[in-house]
């Protein structure tokens, strides 16, 4: 193991990480947020997800091959440390905690304002912190108790999906007696598969590439189990069967049940919508259940990735020394109580400061997704040659190296490209831009200070894929 996890325990179990790579990630943006794309680009949709879906398959390939061949609590920024020199893995590693630090507050007010619905008398900020101290307590014990948490909430999503996914399947077949909507007509008509044009897949395409992200936990949290290589090497090879059972399967049933310009569609949810046509009594409340699971099941994820991403910066010494110590029983409580009050700073920021102002805030979360895919498929593409020139050969191979891995660094730019000149991206892209130099100045400066290497890696690359 290598020195970033030194300190850490080993208390992840098989069943944990294996139910936290099957559905560990997914959240509203499927159930609900879902919606949103689809009457954007009608059943053509299903393109968007498919060209997301792959690229979120390729990422996690060159990802595994390095994880499987270094685990890290670190993982990808730790990769590029190594592989692209300090700036970048010191890079990558704070655009990653501040992405999940700011999913803290999406999430909390998400399902404190399911809670809301149910208990009008609570205030929405009372239930948000609520639940947030809460799941901050869980993550301060131990490993465990996060990989017992996230094993049940992820099992609830999977029994859901697939329940979703029987009961839409039956519907569509014309089995389920007084359903208003049956067959997959409806892929077809109200203009076409592709009624909005590719300009408008193209647009869902960018919001839908985003639901993906936390995909990559995986191989953070597996850094504390027993056998991380090997489940590691099973979660990547479970990538291609989620994405197309979960989200292409659930796309696929709802644009064949659900007009894409059904008004309600949009407003309901995609899951609330297809099953009130269906006619499944009380669709709301399950769903608002199944919602409320997820972004619980997302925040609890969200502290805990920011809190091992911020420990991992601590012990290379791009982030405070208080970080990098551990607790009795393996928890970095201190990076986890770090990552907690910034956090709880975003929740109260979301009631107290302008609406606006929260939104720029949140803008500056917009291109992190991709600034991490490209560190890791430039980190994969320099460790494979490294490896190459010693004669090794890597235990996990990314497909087709390195035309496959080209293709992906280029893909990624162009997205990046189109993002900044479509106006309804713009801010998104400056907005992380404008936080990327911030932190690459501050992390100059602070080489500087503290006399570091700032363009080379904190560690050998020889040294790293060692042992």
């Amino acid at each position: 193991m290598s020195t970033s996890s030194a300190g850490l325990s080993h208390g992840l179990k098989e069943r944990h990480v294996t139910m936290l790579s099957i559905a560990g990630v997914i959240g509203a943006g499927l159930f609900v947020g879902s919606g949103h794309a689809i009457a954007e680009a009608g059943p053509a949709v299903l393109i968007a997800y498919a060209i997301a879906g792959l690229l979120v398959v390729l990422v996690m390939r060159m990802l595994g091959e390095m994880a499987v061949a270094s685990p890290d609590t670190g993982s990808f920024s730790t990769y590029a440390d190594r592989a692209i020199g300090h700036w970048a893995g010191y890079l990558i590693g704070w655009l990653y905690w501040w992405f999940w630090v700011l999913v803290i507050p999406l999430e909390a007010t998400a399902a404190a304002t399911i809670l809301h619905t149910w208990f009008a008398g609570v205030p929405l900020w009372a239930f948000a912190l609520g639940i947030t101290v809460l799941l901050t307590i869980t993550n301060l014990f131990s490993v465990k108790n996060y990989g017992e948490f996230e094993f049940w909430f992820a099992l609830v999503k999977v029994v859901a999906i697939v329940a979703f996914l029987a009961i839409a399947g039956a519907a569509i077949m014309g089995l389920i007696p007084g359903s208003q909507t049956s067959g997959v007509s409806k892929l077809f008509d109200h203009g076409g598969f592709m009624p909005n044009g590719f300009g408008a897949v193209l647009g869902a395409m960018l919001t839908t590439m985003f639901t993906f992200l936390g995909t990559e936990i995986v191989t953070i949290a597996a850094a504390e189990s027993d056998n991380p290589q090997q489940q590691i090497t099973k979660a990547t090879n479970s990538v291609v069967w989620r994405i197309s059972l979960f989200y292409l399967g659930s796309i696929f049933v709802v644009t064949s049940l659900v007009a894409w310009n059904d008004p309600q569609l949009a407003a309901l949810g995609s899951y609330q919508r297809t099953l009130e046509l269906i006619g499944i009594p009380n669709a709301k409340a399950i769903v608002d259940v199944v919602v409320l699971i997820s972004v619980a099941s997302c925040l609890n994820s969200a502290l805990y990735t920011a809190s091992r991403m911020l420990y991992s910066l601590s012990t290379r010494r791009d982030a405070m020394q208080v970080f990098n110590k551990t607790a009795g029983n393996g928890t970095p409580q201190n990076a986890v109580l770090g990552s907690m009050v910034v956090g709880f700073m975003m929740v109260i920021a979301n009631y107290l400061v302008p609406e606006a102002v929260f939104n720029v805030l949140l803008a500056t979360s917009g291109a992190i997704a991709l600034l991490v895919y490209m560190a890791i498929a430039i980190s994969q593409l320099r460790m494979r040659q490294h490896m190459i020139a010693r004669g090794e050969t890597p235990a996990f191979k990314m497909w087709l190296f390195p035309w496959l891995t080209w293709a992906v660094i280029l893909f990624i730019a162009a997205v990046l490209v189109i993002m900044a000149f479509r106006p309804d991206h713009q801010i998104e892209v400056l907005s992380t831009a404008a936080l990327t130099v911030l932190l690459l100045l501050v992390g100059w400066i602070r080489s500087r200070l503290l006399g570091t290497n700032w363009r080379h890696s904190s560690s050998t690359l020889a040294a790293a894929n060692a042992g």
